[in-house]
């Protein structure tokens, strides 16, 4: 008797049984000629996803990774071919290079095309492959179901990243095997295949810890990622250690914990805490890169401080300091096994008195800054917004900032009094617009949140069509203009380290609160601090999307934690 032949189905309806055999429940993205088979199966087939329209391939890509950031799942976006391509690049690599994963999926023209100068024709693999953990181009349906699952695997194990899949019209419309539609399990989430240390390193780690006398943690992204706030907690706790972290370390160990140092580095660090830094014998590293902005650009620690560096990534251990021990490991599974060592009988317990240290530095610090925060002066001073969202927002509320006036401020001072992602900025490139559509997708990821997004008046003209997409779901996101009419990170460059040579820098004021109000959006315009706090609640308490309009004390002329404009 012959063998019952196997059933097939199109490329594109295997790309969407594909997605669902993942776990997917969002996909953010545009349409386009080349991705109508795509759509035709995303609107025929039973899955259980959700499509997110946008009005921008970089906003979908930015949807995506503030939605992979919240979930703990992959972050899946598409656009079409040709411009849509090149539009999605920015948010790829902003997640590439946060280890975000993050899934570009962009259709295009057909194989059969290729070389004979078809419209929107562009060499795809060649464009992305620079900027992503995977990429490839889906040449052959047959390949479609190994190709998605090598993708997830890579942005799911090791250190997470984002990937792309190039996805040819005539490919979504030749068959597929139905029976390699299937996906491993763990890659619906990440970090998936965890890779623990070596036992040595341990050894050595705990070794170089016990015989220092100022150690400190510095933590990077990899400790939220790897979920390991309560290990690093329970560690600080029972050696009384100071912790302290990146921009994007965040969320590693709560705002108020009493060995919490906050944010260091350049973006967000003021002396008070960089004093501590540079006053350390030991200093730990923990899923960071110890790159420009952390060390101020390698000048904090010095070049002597002794260094244990713990990362997923071996690349990044050493690329910047001396490593002293290295410790090649997933965060948590780290911290696990240094826990254990600590335990051991051999191994004294050590109080290094860091919670004396962290209160008198963080003194320090939010004295100055209650002072500013007090001020009524006009324009608004950042210090004042940022005090009020500690007081009005509740704590489980979600901050995207974009970079600019928000991040320092945001980093610095504002107090996310749970350990988690709290807090999303995008550090690895900077680009302006990031937060409109990351909290987007930072919404969608958890719809019980409060989520608030924080930009200047030149971001919000990046990506400010997106409040077209934000009404459409009537997403209940409040957003922030600290509004100044100038690109303020670059005139304080101007002024700090260019004796005040300001050129092509400042723009119109635009009212973005009345632009915000013809999308759909409740609005508000502030320019007096005594309103402040009051207008911030309603737009907190109301049910649907709102916008505040703060007219906001040029960067330039701020107090802002960002050393390179002290004197």
């Amino acid at each position: 008797m012959a063998d019952q032949q196997n059933s097939t189905i199109s490329g594109a309806e295997a790309m969407v049984h594909m997605l669902q055999a993942h776990g997917v429940k969002h996909i953010f993205g545009l349409c386009g000629d080349t991705t109508l088979p795509f759509y035709d199966a995303l609107h025929r087939l039973d899955h259980g996803m959700s499509h997110i329209l946008t009005r921008d391939e970089r906003c979908a890509a930015y949807m995506a990774d503030g939605y992979a950031r919240v979930t703990g799942r992959v972050g899946v976006c598409e656009g079409p071919s040709g411009g849509g391509a090149t539009y999605i690049l920015p948010g790829v690599v902003e997640a590439n290079e946060s280890c975000i994963p993050i899934l570009s999926i962009t259709s295009d023209v057909a194989m059969t095309s290729r070389g004979r100068y078809p419209l929107t024709e562009l060499d795809q693999e060649s464009l992305f492959r620079p900027l992503t953990k995977y990429n490839g181009l889906i040449d052959l349906a047959q390949r479609l179901p190994n190709m998605v699952r090598g993708a997830f695997r890579a942005m799911t194990t090791g250190t997470p990243g984002a990937t792309h899949l190039g996805l040819p019209f005539d490919v979504q419309k030749a068959p597929v095997d139905e029976a390699e539609i299937w996906a491993q399990p763990e890659f619906t989430h990440y970090p998936a295949w965890r890779s623990g240390p070596d036992p040595q390193s341990v050894k050595l780690a705990v070794k170089a810890l016990l015989a220092s006398s100022r150690p400190v943690i510095i933590c990077g992204g990899g400790i939220v990622l790897a979920g390991a706030e309560a290990v690093l907690q329970e560690i600080a706790e029972k050696c009384n250690l100071i912790v302290a972290t990146t921009v994007s370390g965040q969320g590693s160990l709560a705002d108020g914990h009493p060995n919490h140092l906050g944010v260091v580095g350049s973006n967000g660090g003021v002396p008070a805490t960089r004093a501590v830094v540079d006053e350390a014998d030991l200093i730990v590293y923990i899923g960071c890169r110890a790159g420009s902005v952390t060390t101020e650009r390698w000048r904090s620690p010095t070049r002597d401080t002794k260094i244990v560096h713990i990362d997923s990534d071996p690349m990044a251990i050493s690329a910047n300091y001396k490593t002293d021990v290295a410790v090649v490991s997933d965060a948590r599974l780290a911290l696990e096994s240094l826990c254990r060592e600590l335990e051991q009988p051999q191994n004294a317990a050590v109080d290094f008195g860091g919670a004396g240290r962290v209160a008198s530095a963080l003194k320090i610090k939010f004295d100055a800054f209650h002072v500013l925060a007090a001020s009524n002066d006009q324009p608004i001073k950042p210090e004042r917004t940022v005090a009020e969202l500690n007081k009005l927002l509740p704590p489980d509320a979600i901050i995207v900032a974009d970079p600019g006036t928000p991040c320092p401020y945001f980093s610095a001072f504002y107090q996310t009094p749970l350990a988690g992602r709290y807090f999303i900025s995008n550090r690895a490139h900077g680009a302006l617009g990031y937060s409109l559509s990351a909290a987007i997708g930072a919404q969608f990821g958890r719809p019980d949140a409060k989520v608030i997004a924080a930009m200047g008046d030149g971001s919000f003209g990046f990506t400010v069509g997106e409040l077209e997409t934000v009404t459409r779901y009537n997403l209940p996101i409040t957003f922030i203009v600290f509004s100044n009419g100038v690109y303020g990170w670059i005139k304080a460059g101007q002024k700090s380290g260019f004796e005040k040579r300001y050129y092509s820098v400042d723009f119109n004021r635009t009212d973005h609160a009345a632009v915000a109000e013809s999308f759909g959006v409740r609005s508000w315009r502030v320019e007096d601090p005594a309103e402040l706090a009051g207008v911030l609640k309603q737009a907190i308490e109301f049910d649907g999307p709102t916008l505040v309009d703060i007219i906001s004390q040029p960067l330039q002329d701020t107090e802002a934690p960002v050393s390179e404009w002290v004197a």
